[in-house]
């Protein structure tokens, strides 16, 4: 693939670094533009909500199994560039949607851009070096809390958009083309990191690169099973907040759906940034034990009608899975072997966007026949026995360590 042009005056040092590990918290802020306006949709088009979040998902897999490594053969700069287009070409079918199928293939759009621009932040390395003295644990701090900071921020502006400003389905995709132009003007000033020898010998592959190693596999248990209930979570708040807000408190704001939804990702990027110290295995098994007490002041809040208990409860929630999700992704950075560490992050991954996806649906399935309420407690006993046996695994996998290394 031939160089750009425009790579040939590239950013300043400092300014490349902060330019990459910007890039990924633009694209996922494209991930939770949609919560608050999902009611906004159901009423226009009459159709089931969940089915246009499950696409969604469908873009990450396919993201996950097909494009997940493109940028290793073309190029970190190269695919994100393209990512960046294909999130302002979802972007642009939201801003003109007039037919439910419209809808569908944003949605994917953007499952496959945040997808394949996950795949690609995680394998430069670059932001790191922010730091004098990075390691890898430094890597999967700075991923987590630009993550959900790009979360937090696409969910507040959207619901602040929609509730104040005019046309409130379009006015924040025309916002958010202008944060992608921004974000790829200065993405395409960046440095490549990837050898120009090396992209023009490559023969681009989509066959997927999924795998647990064997050494690695007792390991990788309780990080799967802690992302797979993390995301749940998170994935419940993205999906499912605003029926939570309308069917218990009788609230359709869609600037107070956002805000809440938005308090948890801040809360959990916040959470990152002042605890850089925890090791990976604190880190986790301390998301794991906050994860019960969080879901159990979500139903309370719910079942009591309360605003105010639910503000407190998205506040924890945000703590358990910040540390949630930086702790799993810390252990498998961890116990990646360096040749397979790409595999094992997709395994991961996969975990990370099934359980963003598969728990809310079959919520939002479940509660048609039990009611809402009923249907998140099933919701919360299944997160909290997923919570428990990561729990006891990691507990038992970290005492076989330390006899090993004695």
């Amino acid at each position: 693939m031939p160089e750009l042009q425009w790579s040939k005056t590239p950013l300043p040092g400092r300014a490349s670094l902060l330019a990459a590990a910007v890039l990924p918290g633009a694209l996922y802020a494209g991930s939770t533009l949609v919560t608050p306006l999902y009611p906004l949709y159901q009423h226009r088009f009459g159709l089931t909500i969940m089915l246009v979040y499950a696409t969604y998902v469908i873009g990450n897999l396919g993201a996950l199994c097909a494009f997940g490594h493109a940028s290793d053969q073309a190029g970190r700069r190269h695919i994100s560039l393209l990512m960046l287009a294909v999130g302002g070409a979802s972007a642009l079918l939201f801003l003109l949607a007039v037919h439910p199928a419209m809808l569908f293939l944003a949605r994917a759009a953007s499952g496959l851009a945040i997808g394949v621009g996950a795949a690609t932040a995680a394998a430069d390395r670059r932001p790191v070096y922010l730091y004098a003295g990075a390691d890898k644990a430094s890597a999967s701090r700075l991923a987590a809390a630009v993550n959900l900071a790009g979360l937090a921020g696409g969910v507040l502006l959207a619901g602040l958009l929609a509730q104040f400003a005019p046309w409130p389905l379009r006015t924040v995709f025309l916002v958010y083309l202008l944060i992608l132009v921004t974000t790829a003007a200065f993405t395409a000033r960046t440095r490549e990191t990837v050898d120009a020898s090396i992209r023009a010998n490559a023969q681009l592959s989509f066959k997927p690169r999924i795998g647990v190693p064997s050494g690695s596999r007792a390991a990788f248990v309780a990080p799967a099973v802690t992302a797979f209930a993390t995301f749940a979570l998170l994935g419940f708040y993205a999906a499912l907040l605003p029926n939570l807000l309308a069917n218990s408190m009788n609230i359709h704001s869609p600037a107070t759906s956002g805000a809440i939804v938005a308090e948890l990702f801040a809360a959990g990027a916040v959470t990152v940034a002042l605890t850089p110290l925890l090791p990976s295995r604190v880190t986790m098994f301390t998301g794991l034990v906050l994860l019960p007490p969080s879901l159990g002041l979500l139903l309370w809040a719910q079942a009591a009608g309360s605003i105010v208990l639910l503000i407190l409860a998205s506040a924890l929630c945000g703590i358990a899975s910040a540390f949630g999700f930086r702790g799993s992704l810390q252990e498998v950075n961890r116990i990646a072997p360096p040749q397979q560490r790409a595999e094992l992050l997709s395994a991961y991954l996969l975990c990370c966007y099934s359980g963003n996806s598969l728990p809310a649906v079959g919520v939002a399935l479940l509660s048609r026949h039990v009611g809402h309420l009923r249907a998140n407690v099933a919701f919360a006993a299944v997160c909290v026995t997923l919570a428990l046996i990561a729990l006891a695994i990691g507990i038992r996998q970290a005492r076989r360590e330390d006899r090993q290394k004695r």
